[in-house]
């Protein structure tokens, strides 16, 4: 690895080729380039036993001491406090769910339709049946009802005499469903992890992470780990784990990286043995899924390790897509059916179900996309730079997937994205993303007046809102964006840790960064950064990919009459259609792929930047 300067502060690039080279433009991007700490990393590499590159990159993620880097490679060497230490309502609720299945008492959950909603409804159903309990389920419609039990639910539990209901992924802002409940004689068990509302719902027991010490491990859970913590501790109360744990463990993967949470605490503790798990899962729903996603075979590219455990990015882009899909635009009784069934055939039949409506799912987010690309470059791009978060509001797209329109957005924009749609002529529901300057939670609760049912957290949100108050939302969100924001922010950050020459880059370093895995958010992958790079070939893929083949010149002092041939990788630029072709010469930045195909392992980079080498 080539030593950087040192740089405290994010540098703003910005490369444009002139027309007349014939180039299109380059990303519009912040680098932000790690500072060397070479004595420090010296240290640190020879205490633990490290690379001087693993060493560095533990130090940009603030493991700068032997206890730390050894806390973060082997997390289960670290003694975990109780569960019920941290969260205080825990054994109430473990008492309140025994003494229900001691009486034969009906139990409910209500769930929520992404994937951490339904793999926590998932979960709960298989540990509570397991445990003896008479339990069944609902999920809000999205369509028609929008995220979080409401009065409704509640009303049919009692009917269907209920005794218990627990909301998972949901529930913490649900006051007026959670107080009607109560008038019905209904025990509530809140689970959840989004942000604290001002007022906390009436329940019996509430478990949320953002209740307990910011210093906990348990902190950074999703809702799927906070089901999982209850029904592990049920199970532990009754004496009944054999055979219980592992399963949950694999649903608490496969949610807890679906819904971005952060990979730090237990849940890089535990997701390195969910990930070790998932390869030869226990659950035939997880089979069926591995199966139809491809995400092993001969003839897939699998981001499988040489361990054989999956890597985020198998369930980030495979796994987690084809259940989310469902709750998107479909039925989430699908999803819950899939992850619940022990029948391969009938795991076979949903796993399709779910491919077929992520495919769907694909060609709505297209859609979508392209008319909003479009809207953005006629009507707003020219005030962004003032207005600093764009504001979409259109008829006729579909609320599902609108989520994932406005993360593409704020990739290529830079900026805080909400975009919304019209559910009649009265009513207006939209989602929200982020940058990494700007709080979605804070920005919906300064329009908290103007807004219906909002929630969410840092990085993303939802809300609804009347028609009558679109203007004067409008106006406030823009004021909330520039309070927050300066126009230097409005372009995406790229967090580079080292530079490196090509040469340097082997099958040895990239199992060196294995160590660190797994990566996602939290804990984000390394990424590198390489000068003046040269473009052997590229051509454009479908969907906007571009394919290259890259090398870089070696320097050569005197004469050689045997030089060494140059180093050349293949690399893959996702979605970086508009920016075809590239110049012949780059810098670059990047992280590394391992491509597998008939039992050959190569190396590949990912480009995530790209800048003029001049």
């Amino acid at each position: 690895m080539t030593p950087t300067p040192k740089l405290r502060h994010p540098t703003d690039l910005q490369s444009e080729k002139s027309a007349s080279s014939g180039y299109q433009r380059l990303p519009l991007q912040r680098w932000q380039i790690a500072g060397l700490e070479p004595e420090l990393g010296d240290k640190l590499a020879k205490v633990s036993n490290l690379s001087l590159v693993v060493a560095q990159i533990l130090i940009n993620r603030g493991m700068n001491t032997p206890e730390l880097a050894k806390a973060y490679l082997e997390p289960e060497s670290c003694n975990l406090p109780l569960p019920s230490a941290d969260f205080p309502d825990l054994s109430f609720s473990v008492k309140l769910l025994q003494e229900a299945i001691a009486k034969g008492e009906k139990i409910a959950i209500c769930g929520d339709y992404d994937a951490d909603g339904m793999t926590s409804t998932a979960l709960l159903l298989r540990a509570l049946r397991s445990l003896g309990a008479m339990v069944d389920y609902a999920i809000p419609s999205r369509m028609h009802e929008g995220y979080g039990i409401n009065v409704r639910i509640i009303e049919e539990f009692a009917v269907d005499g209920v005794k218990l209901v627990l909301t998972v992924d949901n529930g913490i802002s649900a006051v007026a469903p959670i107080a009607r409940a109560k008038e019905l004689g209904l025990k509530v068990i809140v689970t959840d992890h989004h942000d604290l509302p001002e007022i906390l719902p009436p329940a019996d027991a509430i478990l949320n992470p953002k209740l307990i010490a910011e210093t906990s491990p348990y902190r950074g859970i999703a809702g799927v780990g906070v089901a999982y913590i209850l029904a592990v501790s049920l199970a532990q109360a009754l004496g009944k784990t054999k055979g219980l744990v592992k399963p949950l463990l694999e649903l608490f993967t496969l949610g807890t990286i679906a819904d971005l949470a952060p990979l730090t605490g237990v849940n890089r503790r535990w997701l390195k043995r969910g990930l070790r798990l998932l390869p030869e899962s226990e659950l035939a729903g997880v089979q069926a899924l591995i199966q139809l996603s491809g995400v092993k075979g001969e003839n897939s590219t699998p981001s499988t390790t040489l361990k054989g455990t999956l890597k985020p990015e198998d369930i980030g882009f495979r796994l987690g897509p084809r259940i989310n899909a469902v709750g998107r635009i479909a039925d989430p009784q699908i999803v819950i059916d899939l992850l619940t069934t022990d029948e391969m055939g009938l795991a076979l039949e949903k796993a399709m179900n779910c491919e077929q409506i992520n495919q769907r799912r694909q060609q709505l987010c297209e859609e979508i996309e392209q008319e909003a690309v479009a809207l953005v470059e006629k009507e707003y791009l020219a005030s962004l730079e003032s207005d600093r978060v764009l504001l979409l509001v259109q008829p006729n797209w579909h609320h599902g997937v609108i989520g994932i329109v406005a993360s593409r957005l704020v990739e290529r924009y830079g900026a805080p994205v909400f975009i919304a749609t019209y559910e009649d002529d009265t009513q207006i529901r939209g989602s929200a993303r982020g940058i990494p300057e700007f709080d979605v939670f804070a920005a919906l609760n300064y329009s908290q007046d103007l807004l219906g049912k909002y929630g969410g957290h840092y990085a993303a949100g939802g809300f609804s809102l009347p028609t009558s108050n679109l203007a004067a939302w409008r106006e406030r969100s823009i004021e909330f964006a520039r309070q927050s924001l300066q126009p230097q922010h409005l372009k995406p950050l790229i967090y580079i840790d080292a530079q490196a020459n090509l040469p340097d880059i082997d099958l040895t370093l990239f199992q060196e960064l294995e160590t660190l895995q797994p990566c996602g958010i939290g804990n984000r992958e390394p990424v590198f950064w390489t000068h003046n790079v040269r473009i052997l070939e590229q051509r454009l893929l479908a969907k906007g990919h571009i394919k290259l083949r890259l090398t870089q010149d070696s320097p050569h002092l005197g004469i050689d009459l045997n030089p060494p041939l140059p180093v050349q990788f293949g690399a893959i630029a996702w979605r970086w259609g508009e920016f075809f072709p590239l110049p012949p010469r780059l810098d670059i930045a990047y992280k590394l792929r391992l491509n597998t195909w008939q039992g050959q392992s190569k190396l590949e980079l990912e480009l995530v930047g790209a800048r003029s080498s001049i």
